[in-house]
């Protein structure tokens, strides 16, 4: 009982601070998302690459609040796109970093510290897509229903999973995750539709019905596939959590584990489909 307690005030927190980003005002948003960025960075390299390589490690979690950053100004402040050329130069001075180690194993390692630039920090950095229209004003309407559909399918993942996926269910993925079963994943499925479905239904985006629901099914298939992604490299390394700043969840990795890969899915759909 008291764990579900303090399950419940942390993600009221969370889901406090994750609201007042979207609707209040854009530097809000920058705010939370760019300390998001760090934060995940930050637990993923510890996993990964623990106290070795001191610079090139803070040089990724640089390369990626500037990646998020520049993005940001592109998509929201008409910043020119030849900025982004900053990035690439970024990458190259981690390789520099890299090769002054004096420390662990950077043939090991350097694969993690790059990655940990592709699988956080561009993801969030591709949310300024969606939260910014072409003329540069900001609503986070749309990202919020994206957040809605991935929380909408977990809780209907854990609900329909613990009700018919515990004794005699189908295992999604047992290598990975013993727990998850196709039950849970039908379950997170149908409540993503409903999510999506009652987003346009209510305004809350002003996407067609059948876009909405063509947005819910992606979204609910890539978080599905980005928590075992989380899971595996969890299970490999031998950790339970990716970090403790959420009481009662784990690290923030553990809580946007899906939405890394379900907002480049979101985006390019949306794009693709002028929406």
């Amino acid at each position: 009982m008291r764990n579900l307690l303090i399950r419940t005030l942390s993600g009221a927190v969370f889901l406090a601070l994750f609201l007042t980003a979207l609707l209040w005002h854009p530097a809000a948003y920058c705010v939370l998302f760019s300390a998001a960025v760090v934060i995940m960075m930050t637990e993923y390299l510890k996993i990964t690459v623990g106290p070795h390589e001191t610079a090139a490690r803070i040089l990724a979690v640089i390369t990626g609040v500037l990646t998020f950053l520049l993005f940001f100004l592109h998509a929201g402040y008409g910043l020119a796109g030849k900025w982004l050329l900053v990035l690439p130069v970024m990458i190259s001075l981690i390789f520099v970093a890299v090769l002054y180690t004096k420390e662990g194993n950077a043939y090991r390692t350097t694969p993690f510290i790059l990655a940990s630039v592709i699988y956080i920090a561009l993801p969030f950095a591709l949310t300024n897509m969606t939260v910014f229209s072409p003329d540069g004003s900001f609503d986070g309407r749309v990202l919020l229903a994206i957040m809605i559909i991935i929380w909408s399918s977990d809780v209907g993942a854990y609900l329909s999973g613990m009700a018919f996926g515990q004794k005699h269910g189908h295992r999604l993925f047992p290598s990975i995750s013993p727990k998850k079963s196709w039950e849970g994943y039908f379950g997170g499925l149908v409540l993503a539709l409903a999510a999506g479905w009652c987003s346009g239904h209510f305004s809350l985006v002003d996407f067609p019905w059948y876009h909405c629901l063509a947005l819910s099914v992606l979204v609910n298939i890539s978080s599905t596939i980005g928590d075992l992604v989380e899971s595996q490299l969890k299970r490999n390394f031998g950790v339970k959590d990716a970090g403790r700043i959420m009481p009662g969840h784990g690290g923030l990795l553990d809580r946007f584990d899906g939405a890394l890969l379900a907002f480049p899915v979101s985006v390019l759909y949306i794009m693709i489909s002028g929406l």
